[in-house]
């Protein structure tokens, strides 16, 4: 017997949660980046790849494998002077380790819980794993090469000196050769991730096969500085045997390579029982199927985070990711409903990822170790639920559609506009790339992150102009000019003012990965269909932003003249059981004209569970006979009925769109 309660939030928005904690954390920000001190030797940063092998020379370190941690630690970048979350500076991400007052862990049960959190740099809310003893301790560095501990915070070449001296002096510690096989370094560079001969050795093991499997096939970027940096592949290197947690619980639902606890969610009542939280008993796949991994970001520190999921009072998610180095916290079973996304469709077919960081300050938050862990844990989880790995299917939550017209203000950004997605796909083994030719009517936005950088406002300051960064993201234009107005969304800005380019605005971007309909060309500018108008991006052939794609499209029937779009399908009318009160229909201010291509991603039906009762198991799920295209609208995804729209062959229309 499920008893009628009155419900925490309507259970179109269920999934927001107030910033109630993001104040406390504003002493913790730090500039989106911050530039080298007076005293750096900019020319010495000029020759990444060969301060590596210099550096390799002197300390006796195989130049793979002082790469190969580097790449694993930073993707060999070095946000000169500007240190993440837990501390680390340069391409080496070299721990400055200062005594400074350890923020107190989160009351969370001795058992499973992840290791406690600790202070960092100039205050800010680290929580990597490790001490004074850390091996990658940038002052022990300094004074193992005879320099001063500012310059390895600054310059990159005195770095990646003092990473090849650590890692030296580690394989020295271990009683091992300075040997020029890369293989006899696996300790080595296990000790260096600061896990090994703890109780993570799992996550050392992780992380040292990371390394060997990044030099075995090689790497090759451009850096944040914008350094050309290759390490040629070594096939001979081979991975060690996967290291298991001997301590998991056993309901944490994780890659068996990683570490990871649980820190449950209640569920419960509140309020003297007029409410509960927070989250909802589900049946999952039996009763709703998985099609979406929904990633987030935070905004506010895991200790904060890990305080408000255990709040019933508070908002829900499945999975927490560490910034410092990746450590996974579940929270809700994949088979419950959390109430992370603020739609409660979504929330019952998907799971929530959230990461620790502040989508302003991606040098400081999104670390490469924390891309790795949750790429390991969505393919996880993808291959588990046959989630297939495309950009239809693992999504932002600034991708996923407000369920009503009244609520598109209230949908949330994260993870932001540098949230590297193409990085990302390459660490899920999907990478993003063109399948079909540049004249192909459906493309992809694929912008190359390293180079291709959007103006933003915002991130330290309303209105202050961002430091210039890689982005994932492509501005939209209403005509094929670099001055014509921004595309203007009529659902975030109902009043008709102007789309911006401040760095939470949507209202005007696509983002990689994103497919959409070709709807002209014109020199080096694409048009594509976007929330039923034509949306003009830049797009040289020498610099493309986009690439020919493929996939299914649909337009609404001929007669039509144009049709509705939905942020969450429902069930007719007739599919509700008697006495229960069928949810309103909100169609999204948008609309598809007649003649218009959207690309069209999963065939879904309407559905919907009614969450207004505390109960002890899953609720009914009501299903209805009517099929939903899941679709790109914009930003976001939509959906609409498949009775008002036809799909197109993507072969189809692709002549007389050369130059229009």
């Amino acid at each position: 017997m499920r008893r009628r309660v009155v419900p925490r939030l309507p259970d179109a928005v269920r999934g927001y949660r107030p910033l109630i904690c993001v104040t406390a954390l504003a002493a913790l920000l730090v500039p989106l980046l911050a530039g080298p001190d007076d005293d750096v030797d900019v020319a010495a940063d000029l020759s990444l790849q060969n301060e590596f092998a210099a550096a390799a020379q002197k300390y006796h370190v195989p130049r793979s494998v002082l790469m190969g941690v580097s790449y694993q630690q930073t993707r060999w970048d070095s946000h000169p002077g500007t240190p993440s979350v837990g501390g680390g500076y340069g391409p080496m991400h070299l721990v400055d380790v200062r005594p400074v007052r350890p923020v107190p862990a989160p009351s969370v049960p001795p058992h499973g819980s992840p290791p406690p959190l600790a202070g960092a740099p100039d205050g800010a809310a680290a929580n990597a794993p490790g001490a004074a003893g850390q091996l990658t301790d940038l002052r022990r560095a300094a004074r193992l090469i005879g320099e001063p501990a500012r310059r390895l915070r600054t310059d990159a070449a005195a770095n990646v000196r003092g990473g090849a001296a650590l890692l030296a002096a580690t394989q020295k510690q271990l009683g091992k050769p300075l040997s020029e096989n890369p293989g006899d370094w696996w300790d080595a560079v296990a000790a260096f991730s600061g896990l090994s001969g703890t109780s993570d050795e799992a996550s050392a093991a992780t992380y040292a096969d990371d390394v060997f499997t990044v030099i075995r096939k090689g790497a090759k970027r451009t850096t944040d500085t914008g350094q050309d940096v290759t390490l040629p592949p070594n096939p001979n290197v081979r991975p060690h045997p996967t290291v298991r947690d001997p301590n998991r619980r056993e309901q944490v639902e994780c890659p068996p390579e990683l570490t990871c606890s649980w820190l449950g969610a209640p569920y419960t009542e509140v309020n003297g029982g007029a409410t509960y939280g927070n989250y909802d008993p589900a049946d999952r796949p039996r009763d709703q199927k998985i099609e979406y991994i929904v990633i987030h970001d935070t905004e506010a520190s895991l200790k904060s985070m890990l305080l408000t999921v255990q709040d019933p009072t508070e908002a829900s998610w499945n999975y927490s990711v560490r910034s410092s180095d990746g450590h996974i916290t579940q929270h809700v079973r994949t088979k419950d409903e959390a109430w992370h996304s603020g739609n409660q469709f979504v929330n019952a077919s998907s799971i929530g990822v959230e990461h620790e960081g502040f989508l302003t300050q991606p040098d400081t938050w999104y670390s490469e170790q924390m891309y790795r862990s949750s790429a390991r844990l969505v393919r996880f989880l993808a291959k588990k639920y046959g989630i297939p790995l495309d950009r239809q299917h693992i999504i932002g939550h600034d991708n996923v559609p407000s369920p009503t017209a009244g609520t598109i203000p209230q949908m949330h950004e994260d993870p932001g506009p540098f949230w590297d997605w193409r990085h990302y796909f390459d660490l899920l083994g999907a990478p993003l790339k063109a399948t079909a030719g540049p004249d192909s009517p459906v493309l992809m936005a694929l912008p190359d992150y390293a180079t291709h950088k959007p103006r933003y406002y915002g991130c330290n300051g309303h209105g202050v102009l961002c430091p210039p960064h890689g982005s994932s993201a492509v501005r939209l234009h209403t005509e094929p000019f670099d001055d014509a107005p921004l595309i203007q969304d009529p659902g975030r800005h109902p009043d008709g003012a102007e789309s911006t380019e401040d760095v939470s605005d949507l209202g005007s971007r696509i983002s990689a990965g994103q497919k959409f309909a070709v709807a002209g060309r014109n020199g080096d500018w694409t048009a594509i269909w976007f929330q039923g108008h034509k949306a003009w991006f830049k797009n040289p052939e020498d610099h493309p932003t986009a690439v020919g794609s493929s996939g299914k499209m649909v337009t609404p029937k001929d007669g039509t003249g144009e049709i509705p779009v939905y942020g969450r399908p429902l069930p007719e009318k007739s599919a509700y059981p008697y006495g229960m009160e069928p949810q309103t229909e909100s169609p999204l201010p948008y609309s598809i004209q007649e003649g218009q291509r959207y690309v069209a991603g999963s065939v879904v039906s309407g559905a919907y569970v009614d969450r207004s009762a505390f109960g002890q198991g899953p609720g009914e799920v009501i299903k209805g006979n009517e099929k939903y295209y899941e679709i790109q609208l914009g930003h976001r995804l939509a959906y609409v009925r498949a009775s008002d729209v036809d799909v197109v062959n993507p072969s189809a229309g692709a002549a007389g769109l050369a130059q229009q």
